[in-house]
């Protein structure tokens, strides 16, 4: 089968290819040559294009990320990615007999490759840097993918699938974080490490990474599987009847099971953009963008804005208000935490309350950021050069946050 036709098969009708998948004859290198190694290319190839050739675009203005820099972070990005896809690999199979399944490291690496197929495809959008968004969102059908391939190549009770999906997806995302710090490290002191095991008898989860503990209580997830399965029948039941609007309608509906469970209406970006203030410690405000994206019953705002100074100090503000994706946002961080220095710099991930914070800064001052994530999904973010941390996190702080908490419901 070529690498279109397997691609459109497990897109299209994933519970009649898994099957067979699960009959063929593979090897590592099989997965990889040519379909892995094909599809990975689109994200990585398609990202350079959009940010260092096409260029983001606002106000009359085009950024575009250098030709050299954007060229290594392809290359980077695309070896990373085939990384990931084993590594996710080797924590489905780990995980295998928690749910009732069986331990077989090809089958794992099959589940991981294949179901990947909508995260790969679906960087397709990033050609064009504002529509990279919708790369996030396709990439949510690949969570349903692995949720029907779980069962029959990991041979997991259909009714444990949705656990075993949850703590597969939300471990992604803590290797995905871990694997991206690679990228910024130069000590070769520095090692990825990974750890998993159950911690009490309510289905608890432990990842112990180098920068510290990950606890996943898999019993929150049992609503959002629940409304992923129900959401996968009606997709089928429309495919099979013909019913194309029934058939978008049940995507949405995966789509935002997926990506938490919780549906509610973004805040107006406009709204987000009232409470960007007009300066920063001395720094005047020297532009500000607005913007509301949606796509398959999923949408998110953002509201911008840059502060400029003398000798070339710069602050950029952020709120977003990831709405439907919240689920997504509170799984990548709220749970983690960090705290990491080398002679150079400082990263530190930790909780205020219900709030995770995350700071990063150069001892030197030249770039610092800090960002907050609210229990709501809503999300404020400096990134400042030429200034102190100090100032940075001033910028965080003087935006009303217990108003942003109250401007829409937390995820759950």
């Amino acid at each position: 089968m070529s690498i279109i036709e397997r691609a459109k098969s497990i897109l299209l009708n994933p519970k009649g290819t898994w099957p067979a998948i699960d009959a063929e004859p593979a090897t590592v290198q099989s997965i990889y040559v040519p379909y892995v190694l094909a599809l990975a290319a689109i994200p990585a190839i398609a990202t350079f294009i959009g940010f260092s050739l096409v260029g983001m675009g606002a106000m009359g203005m085009s950024v575009r990320i250098p030709f050299g820099a954007g060229l290594v972070q392809m290359v980077v990005g695309y070896a990373l990615s085939l990384a990931m896809i084993y590594v996710i690999a080797l924590i489905v199979n780990a995980l295998a007999p928690t749910f009732g399944g069986q331990k077989n490291s090809i089958a794992a690496l099959k589940v991981v490759a294949y179901g990947a197929t909508a995260g790969f495809v679906g960087g397709i959008f990033s050609l064009i840097p504002s529509l990279a968004i919708l790369g996030m969102i396709a990439a949510l059908y690949s969570i349903y993918l692995i949720y029907t391939g779980l069962p029959v190549l990991m041979k997991c009770p259909p009714g444990k699938a949705a656990a075993y999906t949850a703590v597969v997806i939300v471990c992604g995302i803590v290797a995905g974080v871990v694997i991206g710090m690679l990228t910024s490290l130069v000590s070769p002191a520095h090692r990825m490490g990974m750890g998993m095991g159950s911690a009490g008898g309510a289905g608890d989860v432990t990842i112990k990474t180098p920068q510290g503990e990950v606890k996943i209580d898999t019993s929150k997830m049992e609503e959002m599987a629940r409304k992923m399965e129900e959401a996968g029948k009606q997709m089928e039941a429309a495919q099979k009847s013909g019913d194309g609007a029934a058939a978008g309608q049940a995507a949405a509906a995966m789509v935002g099971a997926m990506a938490g469970g919780q549906a509610r209406a973004v805040v107006a970006a406009a709204e987000l953009k009232a409470l960007l203030p007009e300066s920063i410690g001395g720094l005047k405000r020297a532009s500000s963008e607005a913007q509301t994206i949606s796509a398959m019953g999923l949408a998110s705002s953002v509201a911008k804005a840059t502060y400029r100074g003398d000798d070339n100090q710069e602050v950029a503000l952020t709120v977003t208000d990831t709405g439907g994706l919240a689920g997504l946002a509170m799984a990548s961080w709220a749970n983690m935490t960090t705290d990491r220095e080398t002679d150079t710099q400082v990263e530190k991930i930790y909780k205020q309350g219900q709030r995770t914070v995350r700071e990063q800064y150069r001892k030197d001052g030249s770039h610092g950021e800090y960002m907050v994530l609210l229990p709501n999904g809503m999300m404020v973010e400096a990134q400042g050069s030429g200034v102190d941390a100090a100032r940075i996190r001033s910028a965080v702080e003087g935006i009303d946050l217990a108003k942003l908490e109250s401007m829409a419901p937390a995820a759950k």
